[in-house]
């Protein structure tokens, strides 16, 4: 339904009343309280991120462009029938292909059955808790886009690894019906294709053709989750048409019938004149207007003219005065019923109790006092038009005022305005009604106006409010169970902020039209009852029932009949789609009946979605499962953002910004790119704002990433709260790290088949020196940090984590550590000191692959494979994701807390060791350098001296102690050393000698000063503008001062290392 913002922003802007209206009737459509951003605001904001794309000059920004060569595609080419085993013995490839990886393993899962609950008995890490989840069904009218891919990844890998840790799994995949958008797309497919409408076919004949529309876009759907991952049970996938599904809406219906929750009455709905239908909320889009604008519109030839003002007078009955009244819809003035003003307005003190005369009906309006009523809006007074405002509905309930309903459902005015607009299109008798206005001599002004219009998302169509008669839920009592389960802790919703919008929205919810005019979805099981010897005119009455059999019992009790005497007539509309996926939790696995699914994983564990969701579903399966279940639905709620692009805008096809999942994993043209924006159903500005995004973006394509990359892209984000500003860059940077992986995973076989020892079982693996102490405690940490964050729902930590230990740990640090001793043979490391670091290097691979399966399921699979062949014992399962996840208890051996903390002085020691070796342009030579510290860290030092050596590219390290030290040298650095600050007690000395290309290092470093300075000076005038701290935000004010302050310390560093460099030429 409408939202409250959108109504009440369309209203204000064609009519004059105050900002705070009373709380909806019953009968009115459902609505929310969602904060909107100032008009002008948000119209300034679309046009900067426009103009940003359309410029012509090239932004500076991070990924204006993905920058990417193509790479070489590897195929898996061996004979595997689908569902069979992949043949991990083949040659491993130089390099790592998405191609190559992800063939094969999916098919094998599924026909395997790992992703069933069942296979949970087969666990022997299995435990007796149960995990359970339903994917948010996504629409069959289409292919999926990057935020279902958001979803999956999220939702994947907390299911991974709950299955990892033994837990009886169950994630149902689905698909929604989505009435009204699959409808609309049919209709207009059939249009294209056969040039037939709806109404050329019997409904009957219209519902096949769905049904083949679906069956096409549910497989190719189907597909998609399929090569994303996806671990589900297909078994139990669940579509909310098949017929055990509707069984339970139509239980659902008939339960809430018989206990009062649903009632038929006749309220004002959102109504698309193009569908001929009621719409929901999330259907309406809202269009911006800063003043008058040409809007195409279904079924008129010429675009219609929006954002205008216009007044006319109403004559005052018996008195020689008028009032003027100011609207932006002059073609419903044919019901107005009434003109409002306020009670203390003392312009309109004399005409209270009066009536305007109307022009062309000549009926006589009240003029009635409301403190709805803004006196300072306009003239301040209203024209009031119950049957097409949802405010002027609230009056008329208030003031007792009759409703007339001028505009049809098809959008022609009706019968009761008269012959001369009878049938007319509602915007061609907008100029008719003016013209009649302006030559009564009563039309009196015409002004641009600022409006918000809310707009059909399925047609383009203009959302007209139409009073029907239709089926509602009353969601007061419900809407209150939910609040308090929320407040007494029974539901979490996570992050928890959005406790505060789940109880503002939902204390003030109103009843919610259920009723769809349509012919594709559940048909409403609610009958007509006709009596022998009823009339039309009389009163309706309406039964409802499982099956119209038992309808026809229902009314015969009812109105005391026998059942054979007693005509019904099933209501033709169909229940709103929101209505059938609030039952999704407890439906699909078999309710009403008390199936076996229904007792093992009702409640749901959790509920995973997208936070624009929480109230158009969330809520309502909250509401709906309490009261048919007597149970929460599920235990926690976790909401993810929303997925935007680089310019700030949500991805949506109507911009045409959406893109395709299986884009990103396989690549894509340019060109193809654009042909997809041309066939979409844009305007031809958003075409071109469009288009041109995608060229700046885009350039050559957007460049094969793979799976495992997408996924671990996606959840490497802070879900929670903030907005996902996914670019393209950013999943090529992880396709990098897939690489690293592949790599180290080479590096690590070559070193495990060139050993003729067998690696030891993590339990014996007891690591010898201070490397293999600390890489060892590094990965207990980090899998410290994952069961931290897994259980918080935090998975960007989680990726973070791992990310961090590969890289920077693993493969930067430990590999380039160790390999003298893994690689050379010869007798200057001992055997033994060989076997435990290959056993430490298969043991951090092979846990770490563990730890990434549940984001990057394919490479962990093909990775983890390729080591079992020197797995120590029998693996535990045939498949890395029935392993058991790595669990800290089982790693308490490796935790060497100090070795970490120790580390962290090396980590800085080697970083400023090569920042003064660069500076001084070595590249391959090594030289000596000197350490003054702190006794403490002289030790630390020397305990880790090999590394320090190796990961410094030195050839020595001399410690000074000023304070003395056991083991150190008591001679200071040499004078006109170039020096490096580790920390207030340490310091790095480079002695710079002859020949070292001193003049070229003094070139380089005064080039850079001069680069530097007017950067320095241009900050320096920013900063001392004289509105500088009034009009400059806080946010970029630290960033300036951060800047500022960075390039300063470059400055002097850069001038005190030309001062050692100067010092060291005059003496040569």
């Amino acid at each position: 339904m409408w939202r409250v913002g959108r109504v009440l922003t369309w209203r204000l802007a064609g009519r004059l009343y105050s900002s705070n209206p009373p709380k909806p009737s019953s009968s009115s459509s459902s609505q929310s309280n969602y904060p909107l951003r100032p008009q002008a605001e948000k119209q300034r904001r679309r046009k900067e991120r426009e103009r940003a794309i359309l410029s012509s000059q090239r932004s500076t920004a991070e990924g204006d462009s993905v920058k990417w060569s193509e790479k070489q595609r590897v195929e898996y080419t061996a004979q595997t029938p689908p569902g069979t085993k992949k043949d991990t013995s083949l040659p491993f490839p130089s390099s790592y292909s998405p191609d190559y990886v992800e063939s094969s393993w999916y098919q094998w899962w599924e026909k395997e059955g790992l992703f069933s609950p069942e296979h949970h008995e087969k666990l022997s890490h299995a435990v007796d808790k149960t995990f359970s989840l339903c994917i948010p069904p996504p629409n069959v009218t289409g292919t999926l886009h990057l935020g279902h891919a958001l979803t999956v990844a999220v939702e994947d890998a907390l299911v991974r690894w709950r299955r990892m840790q033994g837990h009886r799994v169950l994630w149902v995949p689905g698909c929604d019906h989505a009435g009204i958008a699959t409808q609309t797309v049919v209709e207009r497919m059939l249009l294209r294709e056969e040039g037939k409408r709806r109404q050329d076919f019997t409904r009957e004949e219209f519902l096949q053709e769905v049904w083949k529309w679906k069956n096409k876009k549910g497989e190719e759907i189907y597909d998609q989750l399929r090569r994303l991952g996806a671990s589900l049970d297909w078994s139990r996938a669940c579509f909310t048409m098949d017929p055990g599904f509707s069984r339970a809406v139509t239980e659902a219906f008939v339960r809430l019938c018989d206990s009062g929750l649903i009632y038929r009455s006749e309220g004002l709905v959102n109504w698309s004149c193009a569908l001929e239908s009621a719409i929901s909320d999330i259907e309406v889009d809202s269009k911006e207007l800063t003043g008058p604008t040409m809007l195409p519109v279904p079924g008129y030839e010429h675009e219609v003219e929006f954002g205008t003002m216009l007044s006319f007078a109403y004559p005052v009955e018996g008195h020689d005065g008028e009032v003027v009244v100011s609207t932006t819809r002059p073609e419903t003035m044919l019901g107005d019923m009434a003109v409002a003003v306020h009670p203390d307005d003392p312009r309109y003190q004399d005409v209270h109790g009066k009536q305007c005369q109307h022009p062309f009906t000549n009926r006589l309006l009240p003029i009635i006092t409301d403190t709805m009523v803004d006196m300072e809006l306009g003239t301040g007074a209203v024209k009031v038009t119950p049957a097409h405002d949802h405010t002027d509905f609230l009056l008329s309930q208030r003031h007792s005022l009759p409703r007339l309903t001028v505009i049809g459902g098809d959008g022609r005015m009706t019968p009761l305005c008269g012959h001369w607009l009878e049938g007319v299109k509602r915007f061609d008798a907008r100029q008719i009604v003016l013209d009649a206005l302006a030559e009564r001599k009563l039309l009196r002004g015409k002004k641009d106006h600022v409006m918000t219009l809310p707009i059909c998302s399925r047609s383009g169509d203009i959302i007209e409010p139409l009073l029907k008669k239709q089926w509602f839920v009353r969601c007061n009592e419900m809407a209150k169970k939910a609040i308090q389960a929320v407040e007494d802790g029974q539901l979490q919703i996570i992050p928890h902020f959005y406790t505060k919008t789940w109880k503002n929205w939902l204390s003030n919810i109103s009843d919610w039209c259920i009723s769809r005019q349509l012919w594709w979805g559940h048909q409403i099981p609610a009958y007509r009852v006709k009596l022998p010897d009823s009339t039309d005119k009389q009163e309706e009455q309406w039964v409802w029932g499982r099956s119209e059999d038992e309808a026809r019992q229902r009314a015969a009790v009812k109105c005391g009949l026998k059942p054979e005497d007693i005509s019904l007539t099933q209501d033709p509309d169909v229940l709103d789609t929101w209505f059938s996926s609030a039952l999704f939790p407890f439906a699909m696995l078999g309710w009403p009946q008390q199936t076996s699914d229904l007792q093992c994983f009702y409640p749901n564990s959790v509920l995973e979605t997208g936070s624009d969701l929480i109230f158009f579903w969330v809520a309502r399966m909250v509401m709906l499962g309490t009261e048919l279940t007597s149970q929460l639905p599920f235990k926690k709620v976790l909401l993810h953002s929303l997925v935007r692009d680089k310019y700030g805008r949500k991805m949506s096809k109507s911009l045409g910004n959406v893109i395709d999942p299986l884009d990103v994993i396989h690549g894509v043209s340019l060109e193809r790119l654009q042909e997809k924006v041309k066939v979409g159903n844009l305007e031809p500005r958003e075409q071109v704002v469009a288009m041109e995004a995608q060229r700046k973006d885009f350039p050559k394509g957007i460049p094969q990433c793979g799976t495992d990359a997408l996924r671990f892209a996606l959840c490497s984000h802070k879900m929670q709260g903030e907005d996902i500003s996914l670019s393209i860059s950013q999943v090529l940077s992880c396709r990098h790290f897939c690489n690293k992986m592949w790599q180290t995973l080479r590096f690590t076989l070559g070193v495990l088949g060139d050993s003729t020892t067998p690696v030891g079982s993590l339990e014996e693996t007891t690591p010898l020196n201070s490397m293999d102490r600390w890489v060892c405690s590094r990965l207990y940490s980090t899998i410290v940090q994952c069961e931290k964050s897994f259980e918080a729902y935090e998975l960007h930590t989680v990726t973070s984590a791992l990310y961090s230990f590969w890289v920077h740990c693993l493969c930067d640090v430990y590999l380039e550590c160790v390999k003298p001793v893994l690689v050379h043979t010869d007798t200057e490391h001992s055997g033994r000191s060989r076997q435990v670091a290959s056993s430490v290097l298969y043991h951090c691979v092979s846990v770490s692959l563990a730890l990434l399966s549940p984001f990057m399921p394919f490479l962990t699979e093909e990775l983890w494979q390729r080591l079992q062949p020197f797995r120590p014992g029998a693996a535990a399962q045939t498949s890395l994701c029935l392993q058991p996840y790595p669990c800290s208890s089982q790693l308490t051996h490796w935790h060497f807390p100090d070795e970490e903390r120790d580390f962290l002085l090396v980590q800085e020691v080697v970083r400023v060791a090569r920042s003064l070796r660069a500076q001084c342009g070595m590249t391959k030579e090594k030289t000596a350098m000197w350490a003054v510290c702190s006794p403490s860290q002289a030790q630390i030092l020397l305990h880790f001296a090999s590394a320090v050596w190796t990961l410094s590219r030195i050839s020595n390290l001399h410690i000074y102690c000023p304070q003395g030290g056991e083991g150190v040298l008591s001679t200071p650095p040499p004078a006109g050393s170039l020096v490096g600050v580790v920390d207030h007690t340490c310091q790095l000395h480079l002695h710079v000698q002859s020949g070292m290309r001193v003049s070229k290092q003094i070139a380089e470093l005064t080039q850079r000063r001069v680069k530097l300075v007017p950067k320095l000076e241009e900050l320096l005038c920013r900063v001392q503008s004289p509105h500088y701290l009034t009009k400059v935000p806080a946010h970029v004010r630290q960033q300036m001062d951060s800047k500022m302050s960075a390039l300063q310390q470059e400055l002097k560093n850069v001038e005190d290392q030309l001062k050692v460099l100067q010092g060291l030429q005059t003496t040569e």
